[in-house]
């Protein structure tokens, strides 16, 4: 690894930015949707058959026989919650697969399907004509057997699209963290990740070190308006696509041409013309413009 460089903060302190290769952005809201609204009209009122679990090991709890209680069952729900891909089944249990960074599940024919699976699927089954895969190279993620009784989102906070101002201020005041590091934790706001937190916090004008706790009331107003009108956006295009993501039909999003700060670091700030900066925060990359964001960082 290349020895670091200081990333000027323009008035705020400044940091080692190491010359690293970051991991693949993780499938957010709005990939994650995306891959939920593709599925079910594949999917829904249809009977699992033939599932081959490939890897046991990212199946939680560990033993669950995943073959057996699948094969024969009717799907009879697809949601969403934060960034899980919940499935109901018509007996009343329910499981969910997390991406990670490199997941994809992809419905494709039958007769196409690569034989034997390409590497790194770790799920498989038919229903009808159609196979779905789930591969994921990295094994971040996972698929978990939730049964009828244990919820799909203990500890999860509110959702972006339909948490209330009052609610976010709620959820921010109890942390002295930097707002970037504080949205990214999903017990306190379920579904966000580090693009569309980046891109939030710029729509907003809040700078991304500034301690959460220290947002006044028209600040969060602004972000809670800027987070909802992100993510609408990126739902509208289908989400962002920088290297693994695809939805369910193999499509990649359209978002990542109109991102205005993520991954753009050196590029001119598209509002301003100021050189977007990167800095690390929790060990995560984050972007942003030190004219339109150079707020009081506290």
């Amino acid at each position: 690894m290349k020895g670091p460089h200081r990333a000027s903060t323009s008035g705020h302190s400044s940091f080692l930015v190491p010359f690293i290769i970051f991991p693949p952005a993780m499938p957010e809201l709005p990939e994650v949707q995306t891959v939920v609204d593709t599925l079910r009209p594949r999917l829904l009122g249809r009977t699992i058959q033939r599932v081959r679990l490939h890897r046991a090991d990212v199946l939680l709890p560990a033993g669950v026989d995943l073959p057996a209680k699948l094969n024969g069952r009717l799907i009879a729900s697809i949601d969403r919650r934060g960034k899980r891909i919940i499935f109901s089944l018509d007996n009343g249990c329910r499981f969910y697969i997390h991406l990670g960074m490199t997941g994809r599940l992809t419905v494709m024919p039958t007769d196409a399907a690569p034989l034997p699976p390409l590497p790194h699927t770790h799920l498989e089954w038919q229903i009808g004509s159609d196979t779905v895969l789930f591969r994921d190279p990295r094994r971040f993620g996972g698929v978990w057997w939730l049964g009828r009784d244990t919820p799909a989102d203990a500890g999860m906070g509110p959702e972006p699209l339909t948490q209330s101002p009052r609610q976010l201020a709620r959820q921010l005041s109890c942390t002295t963290r930097a707002i970037k590091v504080a949205l990214l934790d999903q017990s306190l706001v379920a579904g966000l990740g580090n693009i569309y937190v980046d891109e939030s916090l710029f729509q907003a004008g809040i700078h991304p070190l500034t301690p959460a706790n220290a947002l006044t009331i028209g600040q969060v107003a602004d972000l809670n308006r800027a987070i909802k009108s992100t993510l609408r956006r990126a739902l509208r295009h289908r989400g962002s696509t920088l290297r693994d993501y695809r939805d369910a039909d193999g499509e990649a999003g359209s978002f990542q041409s109109m991102h205005r700060v993520y991954d753009r670091e050196g590029k001119p700030c598209r509002k301003c013309r100021t050189p977007i900066q990167r800095i690390v925060l929790g060990g995560r990359s984050t972007h942003f413009c030190p004219q339109c964001q150079g707020g009081d960082s506290g």
